[in-house]
């Protein structure tokens, strides 16, 4: 039982993703998690993981219970695994946008169901739809409603794109350069944030004719073109769409952007250092960043600490 899940980062899509934009998520090694039972080591934080796995659990056979499990799980191996102390070790943040209950979910999944895809030959576009269906309705528990994405990436442990709510696939990252100027970066917000009530807001917000406009028009023609640009390694345009789609997001995304970086937000905007978006729901957790000159970039945030993702 040692099998690491990691965290994911969506590059592009962030509520886009809820009306039919494109969106690119792509795994981040530097935080994992994984199911693990106690040794004579265990603490206080891993009862607090299998406390909190049992509710999960009883979560799960309530709806078997009720035949509404889309997933196939052995449930009874699972609860004898958490009466023997099962829990989930993780490095990864909770509520700070990169995949915590993605890769819980994931674990989970892998370990109990009995639909395991076989993860080394060409995976099709159906069988990876009826998995995010599996897994969203089990991350739904975390969340309220949760479109699958995360825990998919994080079983699948492969870059994803999402063409639509019901067409995504792997994809082949372009080829970077290890040490290149650009980057893709997260800087830390320091505190994290809360999924639902920030989705709460969005949908809130989609009552509007006017921003429903907004998102199927202008957040749509950015993102969209953001996708297909860096699939291509074609960064000029990319940047071209970052910045109208960092200034849509500010614009019309405000609360879901914590106080603290709004200056700093429309400081890139203006001078073309960096563009900034959303990581995950917003309204804390990590806020993701883009570059082309990452020294530049460095000295125009400081004094926050950026973690580089990707360089180009």
């Amino acid at each position: 039982m040692k099998s690491s899940y990691f965290a994911k980062i969506l590059l592009f899509g962030e509520y886009g993703i809820i009306r039919d934009t494109m969106g690119l998520s792509i795994p981040y090694r530097n935080f994992w998690g994984n199911l693990s039972l106690p040794t004579k080591d265990s603490n206080e934080n891993h009862s607090r993981s299998n406390h909190e796995l049992k509710k999960f659990y009883n979560h799960l056979q309530e709806l078997e219970i009720h035949g509404s499990l889309i997933a196939s799980l052995r449930l009874k191996e699972f609860n004898e695994d958490l009466q023997n102390g099962l829990y989930f070790e993780s490095t990864i943040p909770q509520g700070y946008g990169v995949g915590s209950s993605g890769a819980l979910v994931a674990a989970i999944y892998d370990r109990y169901s009995n639909n395991q895809l076989s993860l080394d030959k060409n995976l099709s576009p159906v069988s990876i739809q009826k998995v995010k269906e599996c897994l969203g309705q089990m991350e739904s528990y975390f969340h309220g409603k949760s479109s699958g994405i995360d825990p998919t990436l994080c079983y699948l442990q492969l870059p994803l794109i999402i063409r639509s709510k019901t067409d995504l696939g792997t994809v082949v990252l372009p080829s970077t350069e290890s040490n290149g100027d650009g980057a893709i970066f997260l800087l830390n917000s320091g505190m994290p944030g809360e999924t639902q009530p920030m989705v709460n807001l969005f949908m809130e917000k989609l009552k509007e004719e006017g921003f429903r406009s907004v998102m199927s028009n202008q957040f749509k023609k950015y993102n969209d073109a953001c996708v297909q640009a860096f699939l291509k390694g074609d960064w000029d345009p990319l940047f071209t769409n970052l910045k109208s789609l960092s200034n849509l997001v500010l614009e019309h995304f405000t609360p879901m952007i914590p106080n603290d970086f709004h200056s700093l937000w429309q400081k890139g905007i203006n001078n073309n250092a960096y563009y900034l978006k959303l990581c995950g729901s917003g309204g804390g957790g990590y806020i993701l960043g883009f570059t082309k000159n990452l020294d530049k970039a460095q000295k125009e945030l400081s004094p926050h600490a950026m973690e580089v993702v990707l360089r180009f």
